[in-house]
């Protein structure tokens, strides 16, 4: 952590913390039923027809549930700064914590990923900033590269 994260730690706590740390532990969130904030702080990624309007429609994925869960959940795990904070398996949702390079500031990002007929899934990612006003597009940049990362281990094991 960067000393001017440290001092910024004295004002926004969750900045002089590592990892998860500093945040409370998600719990279960019904992903239908998502309440985004006023600010321009969000984005949420969902499959055409969603309830919420997405900033990104996510396609259909040709692959079971559990497969495109597992994906994603290995996704995440290689982005930069990006920590698992919780994993509900029976219900294929997963929950992170990505901080920012410079300022170690804190964003929660939620998973849940959903059958779509026969060896088909669907996923919606939802990305928020725990601090400020706006986030510059970096919540749904990240989404995006999520999706292409997925979609990139997806026409790999297809090549195979």
């Amino acid at each position: 952590m960067s000393p001017l994260a440290w001092l910024l730690g004295l004002v926004l706590p969750a900045c002089a913390a590592s990892g998860t740390a500093g945040l409370p532990a998600p719990a279960l969130m019904d992903i239908e039923h998502i309440t985004r904030p006023a600010r321009p702080n969000s984005a949420l990624a969902a499959p055409a027809g969603n309830q919420l309007a997405p900033d990104i429609v996510t396609p259909r994925f040709p692959l079971p549930a559990s497969r495109l869960y597992g994906l994603l959940v290995a996704v995440a795990g290689e982005q930069p700064r990006t920590f698992l904070a919780a994993r509900f398996d029976t219900e294929l949702q997963a929950h992170f914590v990505a901080r920012s390079a410079v300022l170690n500031f804190p964003d929660l990002i939620t998973a849940q990923v959903a059958e779509a007929g026969p060896d088909a899934s669907n996923v919606v990612l939802y990305s928020r900033s725990v601090y400020g006003y706006s986030d510059f597009g970096v919540n749904r940049k990240r989404l995006s590269t999520w999706l292409a990362a997925i979609t990139s281990k997806i026409n790999q094991s297809d090549e195979r």
